[in-house]
């Protein structure tokens, strides 16, 4: 079998300067609006207030910094209840979705895909609402949501690195990248976190061109607009200031190579230093050999699956790189303290009375496979 070639360049150096950035987001875009946009922001839980506010701090911040309401905002729930926030807070809901929704940007945000009882019906409003809509964005798992309702089928789509491959694998029309966000014709998408911001003032600066995008950064005290070709970091622990090019190349190596596991030899080779140095770096940085770092991975790349969707242990074990299901299920029991099949089903029981556990390409989420 061909070993996999290095499927993730190195860190980019200095990316282009917000006013670039900025300018190259206007240079498609249409003449500044004339009257106020209509937005819809559906946020479905769970979401958190640092998940919301960028986008209505956003909104509202372009409409006080020009002048004239270029934005009037909504919060739309499924249920016209109010949003539960993490920490014990609300968001008042002004309606609730249906497909009737009628507004120029439509903007979906939720921070874990989480069926709920009438999944089914609120991805037919969907994909009514969005088919209709101008400007449609999936924010952080958002994009699970607009993707089974075939919002974004044949666009480039910015998936969060912890679901990147799991997307791929379940949307196969869409063209999934790790950018932190994707602007594509009508269609936008992020990977949330800091990343709503970026693609937010993105999104304003093309509308209402480059120089209100800058300011309303400077007034959120955002020093830099990141352009939307830059790569997801993975996250691991270090000082600040300490991170360490060549672990970073290594890590998206292993995140990018989760079924064909490489060797540490090959990683090293594939970066450009010894395995011991190699090595160094993994104990330096995050206090573990790249083997047992990357069994790590690949085991919590496992549990999201089985969280997630309903293909069967064995079907998860070799997509994660382990030969047998016995491996694999020795493997787990060992870093998680229970069985695959033992995890999944106390995962469900800790749903809304055993929900299903995950997204499927053609519809809601389904009962997992049982063996």
């Amino acid at each position: 079998m061909t070993r996999p070639t290095r499927s993730s360049a190195p860190a980019e150096a200095a990316r282009t300067a917000a006013s670039d950035t900025a300018s190259a987001a206007a240079s498609d875009a249409p003449a500044r609006a004339e009257r106020t946009a209509e937005v819809a922001i559906v946020a479905l839980s769970p979401v958190s207030m640092s998940g919301v506010g960028p986008i209505v701090d956003a909104l509202n911040l372009a409409n006080e910094i020009d002048g004239r309401a270029l934005y009037r905002w909504r919060m739309v729930s499924w249920n016209a209840r109010p949003v539960p926030l993490s920490g014990g807070a609300q968001w008042p809901a002004e309606s609730a979705f249906d497909d009737t929704l009628a507004c120029d940007w439509l903007i979906v945000v939720t921070e874990r895909f989480q069926p709920f009882d009438d999944s089914r019906l609120f991805l037919a409003n969907l994909a009514r609402v969005g088919q209709c809509t101008p400007l449609v964005t999936g924010i952080h798992h958002g994009i699970w949501w607009l993707a089974m309702a075939g919002l974004l089928h044949g666009y480039r789509v910015a998936a969060n690195w912890e679901t990147y491959q799991q997307f791929a694998e379940q949307f196969e029309r869409t063209i999934v990248t790790q950018h932190i966000y994707e602007i594509d014709r009508d269609r936008a998408t992020c990977a949330g976190g800091q990343s709503t911001l970026d693609s937010m003032l993105a999104m304003i600066g093309r509308e209402q061109g480059p120089e209100l995008a800058e300011r309303i950064a400077d007034a959120l005290g955002a020093s830099t607009l990141r352009s939307g070709d830059e790569r997801q970091r993975i996250p691991f622990v270090t000082a600040p200031g300490e991170r360490n090019p060549r672990l970073n190349d290594a890590l998206q190596l292993m995140e990018a190579n989760i079924e064909d596991p490489l060797t540490s030899d090959e990683i090293a080779g594939l970066v450009g230093v010894s395995r011991r140095q190699l090595e160094r770096l993994f104990r330096q940085y995050l206090g573990a050999m790249p083997s047992k770092y990357y069994l790590g991975l690949r085991l919590a790349k496992a549990r999201s699956q089985l969280q997630r969707t309903s293909k069967s242990v064995v079907q998860i074990s070799l997509a994660c790189g382990f030969a047998s299901a016995a491996h694999f299920s020795n493997a787990y029991r060992e870093r998680f303290g229970v069985t695959p099949r033992e995890d999944r089903r106390n995962w469900i029981e800790r749903q809304h009375g055993g929900a299903a556990c995950g997204p499927r390409a053609d519809g809601p989420a389904q009962p997992p496979e049982r063996e």
